[in-house]
């Protein structure tokens, strides 16, 4: 069976791409570039994926595994649908989640597009998941799974899918490596998002936003304020802050302080103690079903609304594209602007944007 291997450059997609090898497919490896890499940025692994070392990295591994590469373009899609979302969000006073919707709009879709184009019947990646009868699964190892940033990739495009390493654990893959002689065999994961180099984002949201014609003054500095309206002190922009946030404030008191929400249109910013963090209901909008996931009426899951945080059990009253969530007890920082996805035990149903 011919396969398009989706390689970023990284450990993880490399085995992936090497177990297709071994299990006789023909395989071809893909990398999109998706971004316009500076040479400040130009770093490797250690600093962001799909940068031009990282690319180098996936040619060298295909080299390796004897098999075909390809480098595609995909930095205006990227821009469109995941940097300048991530910029009006911010100047929005939410807090983006780009790698969810890079997997929405960008990595399988025209992947698979681009896979069929070559006469590929599969598309594989090195995500930490698992397609189980058809659906959605969790990552067998709970440290990597990567499954709650996929809750958006499209059903249809799931049918065209494989993760094989979706019951591996970490170690195993780089141990993998290692047996092999792969060149990121040692390789740190990348930690920041690829097109924010040094994990500054605000810097970028800055700049994106002005060539977007966005009101750049909304991203001024402006007011730190207590539930009371009393002010406290500065922050340094709405767009450099989210809610749960609690270092960098710059508010001194007894008893620290929690971002509690942003208000945009008066560049505000509303914190309080850890208390005030709490709630047990909100909205989602953009709704996308990946499994038998009714239009309307309750529905009973666990729903886990940031990627390390645990799925609480909640009811979720459905209503088309848009639903909201009742947890059967109250969660900490519900940020605006993050997915909150719907699992039944490890069968990912679905998730939303949290509004």
């Amino acid at each position: 069976m011919r396969i398009v291997c989706a390689m970023s450059g990284g450990v993880d997609s490399s085995i992936a791409a090497a177990l297709m090898v071994e299990q006789g497919h023909e395989v071809i490896g893909m990398t999109m570039t998706l971004y316009d890499a500076s040479k400040s940025i130009r770093r490797g692994r250690g600093g962001s994926c799909c940068s031009p070392a990282e690319v180098d990295l996936a040619k060298r591994v295909c080299d390796q595994l004897g098999i075909r590469h390809y480098t595609v373009d995909e930095v205006e899609r990227f821009r469109d649908a995941v940097i300048d979302n991530f910029v009006r969000e911010y100047a929005a006073g939410r807090t983006p989640n780009p790698c969810a919707r890079c997997n929405e709009h960008v990595k399988f879709g025209p992947l698979i597009d681009r896979a069929t184009a070559l006469g590929a019947e599969r598309l594989v990646t090195g995500h930490y998941a698992r397609v189980v009868d058809g659906d959605l699964h969790r990552g067998l190892d709970p440290s990597k799974d990567q499954s709650y940033f996929l809750f958006a990739m499209g059903r249809a495009n799931l049918e065209r899918v494989d993760f094989p390493l979706g019951a591996w654990t970490k170690d195993q893959v780089r141990a993998r490596a290692h047996e092999l002689g792969m060149p990121n065999a040692a390789a740190p994961d990348s930690q920041e998002i690829c097109f924010v180099p040094g994990g500054d984002h605000g810097e970028i949201v800055e700049q994106r936003a002005k060539a977007l014609g966005l009101d750049t003054g909304l991203l001024a500095p402006g007011e730190i304020r207590d539930e009371g309206g009393r002010v406290l002190g500065e922050h340094r922009g709405i767009h450099r802050v989210t809610v749960g946030q609690r270092r960098g404030l710059g508010v001194a008191g007894a008893r620290p302080v929690y971002v509690l929400r942003v208000i945009p249109q008066e560049r505000a910013v509303v914190v309080g103690e850890i208390d005030g963090l709490y709630q047990s209901e909100f909205r989602l909008r953009d709704l996308c079903r990946m499994a038998d996931v009714p239009r309307s009426g309750d529905l009973r899951a666990d729903v886990q609304i940031r990627h390390r945080a645990a799925p609480i059990p909640a009811t979720i009253a459905l209503d088309g594209e848009s639903a909201s969530v009742c947890f059967d007890e109250p969660v900490r920082a519900v940020a605006p602007g993050q997915a909150a996805v719907f699992y039944e035990g490890d069968r990912l149903l679905g998730g939303g944007w949290i509004i």
